[in-house]
């Protein structure tokens, strides 16, 4: 099969967050299982140059209309960790692409309905003509409504789109100059309901809407986030268009690439481990303690990594700290603030805490720390408010690593209570899961995951391995993905 996947992220060439790690996840995933798939992305300028192979003139004279008149584009070819990427660079004073950052500027409905215009543009020129074309959140919404309203006329009719959502809270809300810009025109036809209307403000256009009604089917990152989109206010306002279109709407769990995460091969720990002999694990946390300064006795060392923002918990977050504390744990903190007050505050933390020999708040983001913390940690808490499907925890479950959670999005998918999950087996549970957004419903999780640490060393050694013996890598969401480009491909 030939998949094109549009996106605005591809890690490690281009990532902000998890988008990147999945669109280069899944894109390997499906190649080694013999299709042939391509990507299409930004040339941004702060991309990561040296993580691409081989980067050469792929198709110079690029042509995509806008607003009437045409800007003259480049596309340029190179393999970024074995895979085939095409960035698309366009020559014009709007300077889309070269602005040191890759999200926030004042424009970027404009800037990705552009590249969303010029991808289209790319594939019909090039003569390229996948099978399914794979899109990916707000940044590429446009992309469906484009082929089936324009492109399809012009010798692309035969193409399908799978369109997936990574995070509903950000949606591409835009004005009527989007239709002009793309030559899509006709103001009242897209600002009605059913097409890309905003479902709250006639006045808007929604990029995330047209993604889902355009395409030919729709999917968020976990089962339970997919159930949350649906019933609850998850959905940011769009789940009665989600009820409308729920006959092409489902859940596929992320995986996660196991080359990268793995404590078997990690080149960033200096010890590596198997669940048949953990001896490195306890190497590592002590190569942890060290590194961080931190005392070492015989104590649980519980862990957080990553965005300090209201997505994440960052109340809980900071009352996991004291309470870690105060039940005879240490405590490290790896994550960076967007916002700037709970920048301040995590910063006001780490100047309190500073002498603790038990505990350690790294403000910002290193990905070799992120590593060793994976590797040294016994427990790590992921309290999120909302969690589409999230990583950190099943990299703690590869890593040996306890998830702590708050039972939202993709950790219901992945985590079972070691105590009370009844439709788990004993034998295959492994964590501790809370479902309230208060701090005694984390306490009550966090102290039973210490309390066994101290008390059950054997029965936690146990839920280690446990956890450790489960397979969240691409294996199975390939598949999935694969049946849903059969579906949609034979319709």
């Amino acid at each position: 099969m030939y998949i094109v996947q549009i996106a605005s992220e591809c890690a490690p060439v281009i990532k902000a967050g998890g988008l990147g790690d999945v669109v280069y996840g899944l894109s390997r995933d499906l190649e080694i299982r013999g299709n042939c798939v391509e990507l299409i992305l930004p040339k941004y300028d702060c991309m990561r140059y040296d993580h691409i192979w081989g980067l050469h003139d792929a198709y110079r004279e690029l042509w995509v209309p806008w607003y009437g008149a045409a800007i003259h584009c480049s596309v340029y070819c190179g393999w970024v960790h074995g895979q085939v990427c095409f960035f698309i660079e366009p020559h014009s004073n709007d300077n889309f692409f070269n602005r040191g950052y890759y999200y926030g500027g004042n424009d970027d409905t404009m800037r990705f309905a552009f590249f969303s215009k010029a991808a289209l543009e790319f594939l019909l020129k090039s003569n390229k003509r996948p099978d399914v074309i794979h899109c990916h959140d707000w940044q590429t919404g446009l992309v469906p409504v484009m082929l089936f309203e324009m492109y399809k006329y012009h010798g692309m009719e035969n193409q399908r789109v799978c369109y997936t959502i990574h995070n509903f809270k950000h949606q591409g809300i835009a004005g009527a100059d989007i239709l002009w810009a793309t030559g899509l025109y006709r103001e009242p036809y897209y600002f009605n309901y059913d097409h890309l209307g905003d479902n709250f403000n006639p006045f808007a256009l929604n990029f995330m809407k047209g993604g889902i009604v355009y395409s030919n089917y729709v999917n968020t990152v976990s089962p339970h986030h997919a159930w949350e989109a649906r019933h609850t206010d998850i959905s940011y306002g769009l789940g009665h268009t989600i009820h409308l279109h729920q006959h092409k709407f489902s859940g596929i769990l992320n995986g996660l690439n196991y080359q990268m995460w793995n404590p078997e091969v990690d080149n960033y720990i200096p010890y590596h481990y198997d669940k048949e002999d953990l001896q490195g694990k306890e190497w590592n946390k002590k190569a942890l303690r060290e590194r961080l300064l931190l005392s070492n006795e015989d104590k649980p060392l519980v862990a957080f990594i990553g965005r300090l923002d209201e997505q994440k918990g960052v109340h809980l977050v900071h009352h996991a700290i004291y309470y870690a504390l105060g039940r005879g744990a240490q405590f490290v903190l790896l994550g960076s603030a967007t916002e700037s007050g709970i920048n301040a505050r995590f910063w006001h933390e780490k100047n309190f805490l500073n002498n603790n020999p038990d505990c350690h708040l790294e403000i910002g983001f290193n990905e070799e720390l992120a590593h060793l913390i994976y590797a040294g940690a016994d427990m790590i808490v992921v309290p999120s408010n909302y969690e589409p499907c999230g990583l950190t925890q099943v990299i703690g479950l590869k890593y040996g690593t306890v998830p702590i959670v708050r039972g939202v999005g993709g950790l219901v998918n992945t985590v079972f209570d070691r105590d009370y999950d009844q439709n788990t087996p004993p034998e295959k549970r492994n964590g501790y899961m809370f479902y309230q957004g208060d701090n005694y419903a984390l306490e009550s999780a966090m102290d039973r995951a210490i309390g066994l640490w101290q008390n059950y060393r054997e029965e936690f050694h146990k839920l280690v391995i446990q956890g450790m013996e489960y397979d969240y890598s691409w294996n199975d969401p390939g598949t999935q993905y694969l049946e849903v480009y059969d579906h949609i491909r034979h319709k």
